[in-house]
């Protein structure tokens, strides 16, 4: 890159030169043409009222005459005599010498002018001349002398300017090379000095990079936490299955029921995972409508009252008398309370609220809970689904991909999530539906 964009730099000035210099060396050759010419005609007119053919040896030698050349012109129109070279006797007008008129010329490098002078028994006619030419190859040489200096400073001047351009160009090629392969700790250097776009395609690399190092860290951090639940009720079924078919098991009723809630919580995980995967195909079905939202919170909040009773949390659901309509699809607005009840079950020390509060045209469902809250710059991240927070739950619940579902959810019911802290500490999550002018008392 850099040595076509030398190449073609140099190329650009050279061009930009040959053509300068030849329209100067073309304007150059008219102007010393049409000023000679002006001298000859000047010249001629002062032969034209006094010479004669005795005295034009005399003032070609007082007027410093480079050419002067007498001819007859006869009385049909012929010239008689030897011309100067390079004037042929189609360039002498007749009619203007018999007029007394001064004429004048060019062929080539050479300048003429043809002066009538006093008549005796025939017209007669000096021809003067000039070469044109001296000026023109000085300032060739110094039009060439001029453009060599020029294509010299271009050349140095192209050189710094494809460095400065190629260098980050090259460096980000590095770089990406690097990341491609694997190593997402690699960076393109950004020095002081650096042109702004290439500046911001700089940091935008890095930008990507670092954002790349963050995903594959929080999927292996995922894969581990997926792993590890998977591993620990599969260990417990296979310890407590083994005891029982050994007939070591002491209560195998307990061991039954150990059994089944790990299954019940490996089918949990299994089934989360399958809907991310469809929510990531968009292979969920939705049947989105004006439903009331207070009836699907409380008819899923009552499903977890036992399980915050055992874990004393006291569950409240404050919701209004009347319906609340916001457009949503029922099954999918009570999975989406299931989950973010289910993940304030983890964390909350004595109480949990869930409440439905209208605000303008839409609904915030609110799940708040008095845990150890979130820490603030990790609020804009729980709902990614490879986030791992470094709070530890007071207990147990889930798969861990709870709120990743809800934000895929309610982003495909065409409303949105957010995190926050509790009024009363803790952590708040809310997610906001699209309000329906339908509501009954």
């Amino acid at each position: 890159m850099r040595r076509r964009l030398l190449v073609a730099t140099v190329g650009l000035v050279a061009g930009a030169l040959l053509v300068a210099g030849l329209g100067t060396l073309l304007l150059i050759r008219r102007s010393a043409r049409d000023e000679a010419r002006r001298e000859l005609v000047r010249q001629s007119d002062a032969i034209s009222s006094q010479a004669t053919v005795a005295n034009l040896a005399v003032l070609r030698r007082a007027m410093r005459l480079e050419g002067a050349v007498a001819v007859t012109v006869g009385p049909g129109g012929g010239v008689r005599g030897q011309l100067p070279n390079n004037v042929l006797e189609s360039d002498i007008d007749v009619g203007a010498v018999r007029q007394g008129r001064v004429t004048s010329g060019s062929r080539g490098n050479l300048v003429f002018a043809v002066a009538p002078i006093q008549r005796q028994r025939a017209l007669l006619a000096v021809v003067l001349t000039r070469k044109v030419g001296g000026g023109q190859s000085r300032a060739g040489a110094y039009l060439l002398l001029t453009g060599a200096a020029s294509l010299a400073a271009a050349a140095l001047v192209a050189g710094w300017l494809a460095r400065r351009i190629s260098r980050p160009l090259i460096d980000a090629e590095i770089a990406t090379r690097r990341i491609a392969a694997g190593d997402l700790g690699a960076r393109v250097p950004v020095p002081d000095g650096t042109d702004p776009e290439v500046a911001s395609l700089a940091h935008s690399i890095n930008t990507m990079a670092a954002g790349l190092a963050r995903a594959q860290g929080l999927e292996q951090q995922f894969l581990m936490s997926v792993s590890h639940d998977l591993r620990t009720p599969l260990t417990s079924i296979r310890g407590f299955a083994e005891a029982i078919t050994d007939g070591t098991a002491t209560d195998p009723a307990r061991a039954a029921r150990v059994i089944s809630s790990e299954s019940r919580r490996l089918e949990r995980l299994v089934g989360d995972l399958l809907d991310l995967a469809k929510l990531d195909a968009r292979r969920f079905s939705f049947d989105v409508r004006p439903i009331d939202v207070c009836e699907v919170i409380a008819d899923t909040a009552a499903g977890f009252e036992q399980a915050a009773g055992e874990a004393g949390v006291t569950l409240a659901v404050d919701v209004p008398r009347h319906a609340v309509v916001a457009s949503a699809d029922p099954d999918r607005l009570a999975q989406v309370v299931a989950n973010l009840v289910e993940n304030a079950l983890k964390f909350a020390s004595t109480r949990i609220d869930v409440t439905a509060t209208p605000v303008g045209d839409d609904v915030v469902i609110a799940v708040a809970d008095d845990g150890p809250g979130i820490p603030e710059d990790d609020l804009p991240h729980v709902f990614e689904r490879l986030y791992q927070s470094d709070r530890s739950p007071a207990r147990q619940l889930g798969s861990g991909l709870g709120l990743a579902i809800v934000a895929e959810l309610v982003d495909a019911m065409g409303g949105r999530v957010e995190a926050g802290p509790a009024p009363g500490g803790g952590t708040r999550l809310a997610v906001e539906l699209n309000g329906s002018s339908s509501s009954s008392a």
